[in-house]
């Protein structure tokens, strides 16, 4: 049997960082608010540069880490809500700097679940023989969909990307995935092509309980399938969307906070970018190991949400 197995990471943020302090100046609101309502401290943004051009530095790092040339790739999968143009595709950019032509390429809108989307999308592509490597990449500028006058949602996003190379190997790297999508609770949380309301507008009350009851419910059904307990996981790397909903989860499943990925308080919510940026910091400090039971979940707009139990394979 062929499996998925994540063979490189990398990761790009902006060089400059908006802080708390900084947003005190810009609207009505305050460190200690921002803090104790979401756990953020700072979120890079992107000045002058491009999401392709964070996607494809991401991926430069990814590759270099995996080994692996830009002839090589089979596949590019973007994961995107905020592509550069409606066409040519972030993934299409991605190739044309790469010169990666043997690759075909697509873009995914899950919003923060892509990158667990774009992750069981490549699971399966490589257990049914279609591909042997593919880049797998998230890219976002949510800069440039925030609406900076507005208190409730300006602390919140980021601009950042990830990006991780899978292979196909022999040791099971995807155990179980769960990817699903509640497309009636969409006006929740959306964000329009049209100006008048280009920005994110959200229901912060209702995303809340949206996303521990699906978290929970996600978590616990990949354990349950797999005869798995929180004592067998590793890790737990959220979607990195608030410190809250990240704790509350953890809370209520008995997992503990060292078993729980967080750097949020960093880069804030950086939608789609946010899992494969704390994979490529998990993987830079030596915190994964051969063998070790991660799980990741993501949810967003859409709704969206998905979860991925993830067996670390030695690189």
């Amino acid at each position: 049997m062929i499996y998925l197995q994540i063979k490189g990471t990398g990761s790009y943020l902006p060089q400059h960082v908006l802080t708390n302090q900084d947003l005190e100046k810009m609207v009505d609101t305050s460190d200690e608010w921002i803090t104790e309502r979401t756990g953020i401290k700072e979120r890079h943004i992107a000045k002058g540069i491009s999401t392709a051009y964070m996607a494809i530095k991401a991926s430069q790092k990814a590759m270099d880490s995996a080994g692996v040339t830009p002839d090589e790739i089979d596949i590019i999968i973007a994961a995107t809500i905020t592509p550069d143009y409606l066409t040519p595709s972030l993934s299409c950019l991605v190739q044309k700097e790469f010169g990666a032509d043997s690759a075909f390429c697509f873009d995914i809108n899950a919003a923060c679940s892509g990158f667990c989307y774009a992750l069981d999308i490549a699971d399966l592509y490589i257990k049914t023989g279609r591909a042997k490597t593919i880049l797998i990449v998230a890219s976002e500028m949510l800069s440039r969909i925030t609406d900076y006058t507005d208190r409730r949602t300006c602390v919140l996003f980021g601009d950042g990307a990830g990006a991780v190379i899978a292979r196909a190997g022999d040791t099971k790297g995807v155990m179980d995935s769960i990817c699903c999508a509640v497309g009636g609770l969409g006006d929740v949380l959306k964000a329009s092509v049209f100006e008048d309301y280009k920005f994110i507008q959200m229901n912060g009350k209702e995303v809340y309980k949206f996303a521990v009851r699906v978290n929970i419910e996600t978590i616990t059904q990949l354990l349950s399938n797999n005869n798995l307990s929180t004592d067998d996981i590793a890790y737990l790397v959220p979607h990195q969307a608030n410190k809250r909903i990240i704790a509350t989860v953890s809370s209520k499943l008995g997992i503990d906070s060292d078993k729980t990925y967080i750097n949020v308080d960093r880069y804030g919510n950086t939608s789609s970018a946010s899992i494969p940026i704390c994979l490529d910091e998990m993987n830079k400090k030596g915190l994964l190991k051969d063998g070790d039971k991660i799980i990741l979940t993501g949810f967003g707009g859409g709704l969206t949400y998905a979860g991925i139990l993830l067996q670390w394979v030695g690189m």
